[in-house]
């Protein structure tokens, strides 16, 4: 392995399973392949550097530790796949969505805000990392 030289290398998020995640957002129809980018956008915005995205079960996931999230486009509405820690601990906000354990469900011209997303994505990445750290 190439040792990186340099104090302050930039940290860049892997590009695994990239070109299958373009693929699959490519044939969803709109309006929903535009939410999906956008929660695409703010799952990358917080996951660490060495988080991995790719296809897993049919559906784009990102990996960090295990499953950090997932997300897809159904025929009438997207959902969103953090695990069940994250859904039970922002259940008062996301009350005006379709939960069950581990999935939220939205309608692609309605989507989770972007600042929620973030926040059950940071819930994911701590819940990942106090486990792997047993």
């Amino acid at each position: 392995m190439k040792k990186k030289s340099g104090k302050h290398a930039p940290a860049r998020k892997p590009k695994v399973g990239t070109n299958e995640v373009d693929e699959y957002l490519a044939r969803v129809s709109e309006p929903a392949r535009t939410t999906l980018k956008t929660v695409r956008a703010a799952i990358r915005s917080v996951a660490p550097p060495e988080a991995i995205e790719g296809i897993s079960y049919g559906i784009p996931t990102f990996k960090y530790k295990g499953m950090l999230a997932a997300y897809a486009a159904f025929s009438d509405h997207c959902s969103l796949f953090p695990g069940a820690g994250p859904t039970v601990e922002f259940k008062n906000e996301l009350k005006n969505f379709q939960t069950s354990k581990g999935t939220i469900r939205f309608a692609p011209d309605k989507p989770i805000p972007v600042t929620l997303l973030k926040k059950l994505v940071q819930a994911r990445i701590a819940e990942n990392e106090r486990k792997k750290g047993r």
